[in-house]
C-alpha cells in the first residue's frame, strides 16, 4: 500500500491528528475543507493547525503575492526538465524547489503536471513533461521525492486526461478503459507507488461523464483504493462544482475561498441528511494528515526531521538547462561539426533574433515566477565572448504585438478609495497587476478599494512610434508625458474559460513619438471592475506596450549583412505569451512573425549558421536541412543565456533528448485534435499517441522521440537481458568526456503471443539511464524492467494481466535509432 503507516513517526502523526479530529465540531470541520482565502487552508488554534499555504510552483515557487519584491529562482520549464532524461536531477530541483518553499512559508506546491502530450497543439504542453506515461512517471517520481524531501508536500496533477486548454472546463474526455489506464493513468500510479505524494490536484474536466471532482470511480475506488493514496486531493481551482456530490466523489479541499462548495454549505448537507458526517471526517482527517506531515500541527512529528543541504539556485538552474538543451542537428564540414564552436577559433559571431535579447524564460499562466535576475543569450555569449566578437542584430521580431510593460518601465501601483484617500501601494511586475482573494498590498481591502494607478517613468530603448495598451475590464486613463492619451472602460465579453473572461484580451490604446534614453512619466489610471457575487474577489488588469514598428525586411536585410561578414551566425527564434501560455491551445505549429524568412536569408549568406529555438513545444522548422546546427532550449530559466553560451562554446554539453516527437508539419502528426465536438472530445486514437502512433502511421517526423546528438560518439557493444533487466555495454569513441541517455524499448516478436491477441504499438519504452565516460573509456550500465511493461489492461476483467511470449529488448539512442536487441521469453509466472 502506497501510504502504509508503520513507522513510530507514522504512529505519532495518526494519533495527533484524530486527537485533533475529536476536538472539532462539524462548523470546524466543514471550515477545513474549503480555502480561506486564494492559497490557503485556516488555521485552527483550538487544535494547534496552522493555517496551510499552497503556491504555485512547476518551476519556481511564486508565494502568496503576485510581486516581484520577494524573488523566485526560475528553473527551465517541466518539458526541459524530462528532456534530461535524469529523475535524480529532477529530485534536485525539487529539493531547490523545497528549500524555496520553506523561505516563503509555503508549504504545498501545486505541482508537477504529469499529463501526456497527447497533441503536439496542447497549450499548456511546456509544463507537462512527456509524450510517454514512463519518462513522465520516472521525472515526476524524482520531482515529488525531491520536493518531499524537503519536508513540502506536492499535489500531482492534473488528475486526469487534462491533455488540453480547449473548454478545459466543461468538455468531457472520452476515453476508453486500456488507454485511460496505460496512458493517462500511469504517470500518477507510478508517483504514487514510488514517491507517495501528499498530494494529488483534480482536474477541470469529465471523464467519461463524470466531471473530475466527483469522480468516485477514479479517485476513491482506483486512487485511493487500488493504488492506496492516503494523501489530500486538493480542486483545480474553482473546479469544484457540487456539494454533496463532490464530497462523496472523494474531493477533500475546495480552493480557492471564501466562497467553496464547502465550509457552511457543507454543514447544511450534512444536516439535510445528503452526506454523513464521517464521510467529512475522512476528508479532514487526510486534511489534518497532511498538516502533520508539513510540520504545522501541533504534537505530531513532521514527516521530515532533518533537511538537505541548502542548494545553489543560479547553479542548478543553469545546469539543468545545460542538460535540457537538445542538439537535433550538427553537421559536419571539413571533418569538423558545427557545434561546439571553438573559442580558439570561433572569430566573430553574430546573434540574431529579438529572442536573444528579450529571452523568455517560462511558459504563460501558473507557471509565472519573478526572478531577481534573468541572462538572456546576448548577456551570456557577451560575457563568454572575447571583447569585440560578438554582434547583436533584431532581425525579425517575432510579435508585432503588445506585451508586458517591464523593459524600461519603473512602477509602482497607487490604491485608492472612493473618496480619494490612499490606501496603500505595490510593485508591480511587467505593468501587470493580478491580486486576487487576499492577496492585496497592506491596509488595501476589496470593499474599499476603487482605483488603482500605476505611476512612475519608461526610459524607450529606441526612438519611434511607441504604442500602449491595456488588458482587463473596467475604465483606464492612460496618461504618456503628462497628456491624456486615453479614457474609456473595457467591457465583459464571453469566454469559453471563465479566467480569459475576467482578465480580457490586449488591446492597443494610444501612441506617443518618444526619444531613446529619455525617460518619459507615465500612469495608467484603473477603476476597478467589480463583478456582484464572483467567486473570487479579485483586481487584474494590465499595462502593455510595444516599441516602434520596423519593417521586417529591413530588419531581416541588416542581420543578413551582419552574418554575411561573421565566422558564425546564431539566430535565436522563439514562439511567444499569445503563441504558447495556459488557458488556450495552438491553432498551428509555427514560428510567429518572419522568423522562418529570417532564419533562411541568414543561412543563404552564411554556412555556419546554428539556430537556437526557444519554444516550450514542438514547432515547424522549414528550414531545418538548410542550417549547420539546431539547438532546442525549452524555456530555459532564469540562467537560460548563460547555459546557452556554455553549450555552444563547448564548455558543456548538450545533455538533453526529445521527451516528445517533434513533427516536420502539423499535418503529419498521427494526434492533433483538441476541440470538443459537442462538449466531447473522443480520444479516438486509443493507445496510440507520440510515437506509438507515429510509427503505426509509417510517418518519419523530423525528429524522433528520445533523439538528440551529444559532443562526443558512442559504441554500443553488448547487450544481455531478462525479463527483469538490461545490461548495456557502450564505450566513448569519440575525443572528449560525454554524457549518453540509453534507452531501453521493449518489442513483441511478431509471431509469438507477445503480439498475439490484443493490439499492441510496435514498442514502448521500458527503461533508461544516463552514463559518463571519458574518451575511450568504456561503461556498463544496468537498466530494471518492470513487471508492468510485460502487461496490459485487460478490458474484459478489468485488471492488469501479463502478456507471455518472446520479446526484443533494444537498447539505442532514440526510438528510431536501436544498436542493439536480446530475445526473452516472458512467462506469466514471472
Amino acid at each position: 500500500m502506497a501510504g502504509a503507516s508503520n513507522t513510530q513517526a507514522d504512529q505519532a502523526r495518526n494519533a495527533a491528528v484524530e486527537a485533533a479530529l475529536g476536538k472539532l465540531d462539524l462548523a470546524a470541520k466543514a471550515r477545513l475543507l474549503a480555502g480561506q482565502d486564494m492559497w490557503s487552508l485556516p488555521a485552527l488554534p483550538e487544535i494547534g493547525l496552522a493555517s496551510l499555504v499552497m503556491s504555485d510552483g512547476p518551476i519556481g515557487v511564486r508565494g502568496v503575492r503576485w510581486t516581484a519584491d520577494d524573488p523566485s529562482v526560475a528553473l527551465p520549464s517541466p518539458t526541459a526538465l524530462a528532456a534530461s532524461w535524469d529523475p535524480e536531477l529532477a529530485r534536485r530541483a525539487g529539493r531547490l524547489l523545497a528549500q524555496e518553499a520553506r523561505r516563503k512559508g509555503v508549504h504545498v506546491l501545486l505541482a508537477p503536471t504529469v499529463n501526456l502530450h497527447r497533441s503536439p497543439l496542447g497549450g499548456r504542453h511546456f509544463e507537462a513533461y512527456s509524450e510517454d506515461p514512463y519518462l513522465t512517471g520516472e521525472i515526476g517520481t524524482g520531482y515529488v521525492r525531491g520536493v518531499q524531501d524537503g519536508g513540502v508536500g506536492t499535489t500531482v496533477k492534473h488528475f486526469v486526461a487534462n491533455d488540453a486548454e480547449t473548454d478545459r472546463f466543461t468538455v468531457d474526455n472520452i476515453v476508453a478503459p486500456r488507454p485511460l489506464r496505460e496512458l493517462y493513468l500511469a504517470p500518477f500510479e507510478a508517483i504514487v507507488a514510488n514517491a507517495h505524494p501528499w498530494g494529488i490536484m483534480a482536474a477541470y474536466n469529465q471523464v467519461n461523464g463524470s466531471t473530475m471532482t466527483e469522480h468516485r470511480y477514479l479517485q476513491n475506488e482506483v486512487l485511493r483504493g487500488e493504488w492506496g493514496f492516503d494523501g489530500f486531493i486538493v480542486s483545480d481551482w474553482l473546479a469544484a462544482r457540487s456539494t454533496a456530490g463532490t464530497l462523496l466523489g472523494g474531493l477533500d479541499v475546495a480552493m480557492p475561498g471564501p466562497r467553496t462548495v464547502y465550509g457552511e454549505a457543507l454543514v447544511e448537507a450534512v444536516r439535510a441528511g445528503e452526506v454523513e458526517e464521517s464521510a467529512v471526517d475522512e476528508a479532514v482527517r487526510r486534511v489534518l494528515l497532511l498538516a502533520a506531515r508539513v510540520g504545522i500541527l501541533d504534537g505530531a512529528p513532521p514527516a521530515v526531521g532533518e533537511l538537505p543541504a541548502p542548494v545553489d539556485g543560479d547553479a542548478l538552474a543553469r545546469e539543468i538547462a545545460r542538460r535540457s538543451f537538445v542538439l537535433v542537428r550538427n553537421e559536419v564540414r571539413d571533418g569538423r561539426p558545427a557545434l561546439p564552436l571553438d573559442p580558439a577559433r570561433t572569430g566573430t559571431v553574430a546573434l540574431i533574433g529579438a529572442a536573444a535579447r528579450d529571452a523568455r524564460i517560462l511558459g504563460g499562466g501558473s507557471a509565472v515566477v519573478f526572478p531577481d535576475h534573468v541572462v538572456p543569450p546576448l548577456d551570456g555569449l557577451t560575457a563568454a565572448l572575447p571583447a569585440g566578437a560578438l554582434t547583436y542584430s533584431i532581425g525579425a521580431d517575432p510579435s508585432d504585438e503588445l506585451a508586458a510593460a517591464d523593459r524600461g518601465f519603473e512602477l509602482t501601483a497607487l490604491c485608492r478609495a472612493a473618496d480619494g484617500r490612499i490606501l496603500g501601494t505595490a510593485t508591480v511586475p511587467g505593468g501587470r497587476v493580478q491580486w486576487a482573494g487576499s492577496d492585496l498590498p497592506d491596509g488595501v481591502t476589496h470593499d474599499e478599494l476603487h482605483t488603482v494607478e500605476l505611476t512612475g517613468s519608461f526610459i524607450p530603448r529606441e526612438s519611434g512610434r511607441h504604442s500602449f495598451g491595456t488588458r482587463g475590464l473596467g475604465g483606464f486613463v492612460l496618461t504618456v508625458g503628462g497628456e491624456v492619451l486615453f479614457d474609456g472602460a473595457e467591457q465583459p465579453k464571453p469566454a469559453s474559460d471563465p479566467f480569459e473572461e475576467f482578465f480580457g484580451g490586449p488591446v492597443e490604446r494610444a501612441h506617443a513619438e518618444l526619444t531613446e534614453g529619455e525617460r518619459v512619466e507615465i500612469s495608467l489610471l484603473h477603476t476597478v471592475h467589480k463583478v456582484p457575487d464572483a467567486p473570487i474577489r479579485a483586481v487584474a488588469f494590465s499595462l502593455l506596450h510595444l516599441g516602434p514598428r520596423h519593417d521586417p525586411d529591413e530588419l531581416i536585410a541588416e542581420a543578413v549583412e551582419a552574418a554575411r561578414g561573421a565566422d558564425t551566425a546564431v539566430v535565436v527564434v522563439a514562439t511567444t505569451e499569445r503563441v504558447e501560455s495556459e488557458g488556450f491551445d495552438r491553432k498551428d505549429l509555427k514560428l510567429p512573425g518572419r522568423q522562418d524568412d529570417l532564419v533562411r536569408a541568414v543561412a543563404a549568406v552564411n554556412p555556419n549558421t546554428v539556430v537556437v529555438v526557444n519554444t516550450g513545444s514542438p514547432v515547424e522548422l522549414p528550414w531545418r536541412d538548410s542550417v549547420a546546427a539546431i539547438l532546442l532550449s525549452w524555456f530555459p530559466g532564469q540562467e537560460g543565456g548563460a547555459a546557452l553560451a556554455d553549450v555552444l562554446l563547448g564548455a558543456g554539453e548538450p545533455g538533453g533528448r526529445l521527451p516528445t516527437t517533434w513533427p516536420a508539419v502539423l499535418a503529419d502528426a498521427p494526434v492533433s485534435a483538441t476541440t470538443p465536438d459537442g462538449g466531447e472530445l473522443h480520444y479516438t486514437e486509443g493507445l496510440f499517441i507520440g510515437y506509438r502512433a507515429w510509427e503505426r502511421a509509417g510517418t518519419a517526423p523530423a525528429y524522433p522521440f528520445g533523439h538528440g546528438l551529444g559532443y562526443t560518439d558512442w559504441e554500443y557493444e553488448t547487450i544481455a537481458a531478462t525479463t527483469g533487466d538490461a545490461r548495456v555495454r557502450l564505450r566513448n569513441t569519440g575525443v572528449r568526456a560525454g554524457r549518453e541517455v540509453v534507452q531501453i524499448y521493449l518489442a513483441p516478436v511478431a509471431g509469438t503471443s507477445a503480439a498475439g491477441g490484443a493490439e499492441r504499438p510496435a514498442r514502448w519504452l521500458a527503461g533508461f539511464a544516463t552514463v559518463e565516460a571519458g574518451p575511450g573509456e568504456t561503461v556498463e550500465v544496468r537498466i530494471p524492467l518492470r513487471r508492468r511493461a510485460f502487461e496490459i489492461w485487460d478490458e474484459e476483467t478489468g485488471a492488469w494481466s501479463f502478456v507471455p511470449g518472446d520479446y526484443e529488448v533494444q537498447a539505442g539512442r532514440s526510438v528510431a535509432d536501436r544498436r542493439l536487441t536480446a530475445t526473452v521469453e516472458a512467462h506469466s509466472g514471472e
